[in-house]
């Protein structure tokens, strides 16, 4: 049972927050009331999050694709822009698709993925364990693998993934400096350092996907607008047909490639097993 505004100050929320710098500290004391059971909890809570860690771990959760996705501590919190890439990999995925979430964090795009897809098959992996462990609480099936990249994930899905979405980290190593405390300090760097021009992961992520990649299957990234073109050439490279997509309400770009093939379904007939 949370608490309610009529029992706690609002206002002495708003003020705390506001003084260490938060820049929408009356939605967040909101969101810290209606979370928060008991008064002495909601002092704990105001009390971390002045203390800068991002609101997502102080409540636990975040909200994507309308869905309140569980974050603990110390995990990658999803990004709004990123909705964009979860929306685009469920535009693509069939009813019971086979759908693989790479570098899957706390594993909400492939939530959200399973939210709008019926009967889609989602897969997850990431190397961090305590992603690991948030992401089984948040994607259905349990399907949820702990291990870099492909290397945990069951052989059976060789060659029968629909739809492969990696949100691998991109920011190029000499920007992580930039980026704001919340992340530097409060989010594993694996899940930010994309190496010195940010695409590391993402040349891993796609040297293998047509090994995975059923016929007319896609591979989506998130990137930046400027890399965008670097990952369209990486794409190529591997033998995947590449393109753009922007989202200007989100400022979010992505890049799909498509293997080429002669079944532009690229839908299974029978089950991938998970052994």
């Amino acid at each position: 049972m949370s608490l309610s505004p009529s029992v706690v100050s609002l206002t002495s929320v708003v003020s705390a927050l506001r003084a260490s710098g938060c820049v929408f500290a009356e939605d967040e004391a909101r969101l810290l009331i209606s979370t928060a059971r008991t008064p002495a909890e909601l002092d704990a809570m105001v009390a971390r999050r002045v203390a800068g860690l991002p609101l997502e771990h102080v409540l636990g959760w975040a909200e994507f694709c309308g869905l309140r996705v569980a974050v603990d501590a110390g995990v990658f919190v999803p990004r709004r822009r990123t909705e964009f890439l979860a929306r685009r990999a469920a535009a693509l995925a069939r009813s019971g698709a086979v759908v693989v979430d790479l570098c899957c964090g706390s594993g909400a795009v492939g939530a959200g993925v399973a939210a709008a897809v019926e009967g889609a098959r989602v897969y997850a992996a990431d190397v961090d364990p305590a992603a690991v462990r948030c992401a089984r609480r948040n994607v259905p099936g349990g399907r949820v693998y702990e291990g870099d990249l492909y290397r945990p994930l069951p052989v059976a899905l060789r060659d029968r993934v629909d739809v492969l979405v990696a949100n691998a980290p991109y920011v190029p190593t000499r920007e992580i400096a930039l980026l704001p405390a919340e992340a530097r300090v409060h989010e594993p760097r694996t899940a930010l350092d994309g190496g010195a021009d940010g695409l590391d992961v993402q040349r891993r992520v796609a040297a293998e996907a047509p090994l995975w990649l059923a016929p007319g299957g896609h591979l989506l990234v998130e990137t930046s607008a400027c890399q965008a073109p670097l990952t369209v050439e990486v794409f190529a490279r591997v033998g995947l047909t590449p393109h753009i997509e922007l989202c200007d309400e989100l400022d979010a770009t992505i890049v799909i490639g498509v293997r080429r093939g002669a079944d532009q379904t690229g839908c299974p007939t029978d089950d991938a097993s998970d052994g």
